[in-house]
């Protein structure tokens, strides 16, 4: 073929693939290029394998309730296993989406590009030039590593599935998504498990109960916590590695992972060459429909800087097609995402939190905490917590915050009557679904507490 297209994608994840295909569908020439596997971080080393070893460790505290339950468990783990299931499953994810990819007509090419103008793009391997009316950015995001001695030790996200073997212990410095994600993969497979945070609370962003509730649940299942520290240094000490600590303390390790960010890849891509503006961060400068600085070039997804998210990336790379090969012009409305933390106990929020609300007017409270039913013939005490904010006197749903079994599935399904701008009135002529968890969000009888005037009053 020649190297001539209405549309290059720079990058096979999410957002890139997704974008392709419905340009190609609407009839345009489209080349991908891919320097790695087709699906991106979260098939091939984000979301996809990460929610399957969140599952695997789970399995330890289902055992340990199942004798509650009259089952007698006699359970061993074995790690080779679960990584072979693993590729075998984001292989097959892999296969899909180039299926997906070819099915319309979309050309694949396995190479690194970079841009070398506003409508040219360089294959590195192949060193040749393509033509392209739109060149669409959709590279990502990768692991930040702090530059600190001895970093080099250190595994990220990329690298953690893929462990030869397990560590007997393992230090994760962060306090995101994926430090908490992780601690509770290796504290469920039996590791050891420490992790270490510059702020004084994990989940800096989230509702104070749920980032409270978290960290409880975290600490009931040994995971050893350690704030307003950082990692200065690290040495090798035989088969384990050496952290030094900020405040001088000096500790051994099987592994230390670095959760403490990700960033855009746009190193070595030639956009700011191109005219491409980007964020001190190096992040795409984008508006409202993905178009850069430069009329011909878009950028969607993580590389953007604005939601890091798989369903964002694919909802941008979906408008994209729309506004420039179907001419519908669609903006991604970023104010309302449902977003889960997949840790243990396991969290599931939309909206505004209950401190941000608080700056927005008067509003009220509803707030559950109660043992999960599965745990109500064992000794487990934890308790789920269930938070619904409105504006005052049964007014619109503000936010939603659910810490516990389940909390993804339920505000998946919170986010649609959200979405619509539903009042606590609106929930409330819903029928309860009984016995459920869920029932709690449509029976809150009274506010836990109310915020007037900025003050709280109760609770």
């Amino acid at each position: 073929m020649t190297g001539s297209y209405d549309l290059v994608v720079i990058g096979a994840g999410s957002g890139g693939v997704r974008a392709a295909r419905m340009a190609a569908t609407y009839g345009a020439r489209v080349a991908i290029i891919e320097e790695f596997r087709v699906g991106g971080t979260c098939v091939i080393r984000g979301c996809v394998p990460k929610k399957l070893y969140v599952y695997a460790s789970r399995f330890n505290e289902l055992f340990d309730v199942a004798a509650s339950f009259g089952w007698q468990v006699d359970a061993s783990f074995d790690w080779p296993t679960l990584v072979a299931n693993k590729e075998k499953e984001i292989t097959r994810l892999e296969h899909a989406y180039t299926a997906n990819l070819e099915k319309p007509g979309v050309e694949i090419i396995k190479d690194r590009a970079v841009v070398t103008g506003p409508n040219s793009v360089h294959l590195v391997g192949q060193d040749r030039d393509l033509d392209a009316r739109y060149i669409l950015v959709a590279t990502g995001g990768h692991p930040y590593i702090p530059p600190i001695p001895g970093a080099e030790l250190a595994i990220t996200s990329n690298e953690a599935f893929d462990l030869p073997a397990l560590p007997h212990s393992i230090l994760i410095e962060g306090g995101g998504y994926i430090a908490v994600e992780f601690a509770t993969i290796f504290a469920g497979l039996g590791v050891n498990t420490t992790i270490v945070y510059r702020g004084d609370c994990i989940l800096r962003s989230f509702d104070d109960d749920m980032r409270r509730g978290l960290e409880a649940g975290l600490i009931d299942r040994g995971i050893k916590l350690i704030y307003q520290t950082t990692i200065k240094s690290l040495t090798r000490a035989g088969d384990d590695i050496s952290a030094t600590f900020s405040d001088g303390v000096t500790a051994p390790y099987g592994a230390v992972m670095f959760a403490t960010g990700r960033a855009a890849n746009t190193g070595g891509l030639g956009l700011e060459a191109a005219g491409v503006k980007l964020h001190s961060n190096g992040a795409v400068m984008v508006d409202a429909f993905s178009q850069s600085s430069v009329p011909s070039i878009y950028a969607v997804g993580d590389v953007t800087g604005r939601a890091a998210l798989t369903p964002v990336a694919i909802r941008e790379g979906w408008y994209f097609a729309e506004t420039v090969f179907n001419n519908n012009p669609l903006a991604v409305d970023h104010s309302q995402i449902p977003t889960a933390v997949f840790s243990e106990p396991e969290i599931g929020v939309i909206g505004l939190t209950e401190g941000e609300a608080a700056t927005h007017g008067d509003i009220d409270v509803y707030l559950a905490r109660f043992r999960p039913m599965m745990n109500t013939l064992s000794s487990r005490t934890e308790r789920m917590i269930l938070k619904l904010i409105t504006e005052k006197d049964g007014g619109k749903v503000l936010g939603c915050h659910i810490l516990g079994p389940g909390a993804a599935e339920m505000i998946q399904l919170v986010a649609i009557p959200m979405g619509m701008g539903a009042s606590k009135a609106d929930f409330d002529r819903a029928m309860a679904l009984h016995p459920s968890a869920a029932e709690e969000l449509v029976t809150f009888k009274a506010p836990s507490y109310t915020y007037r005037d900025g003050k709280k009053i109760g609770g």
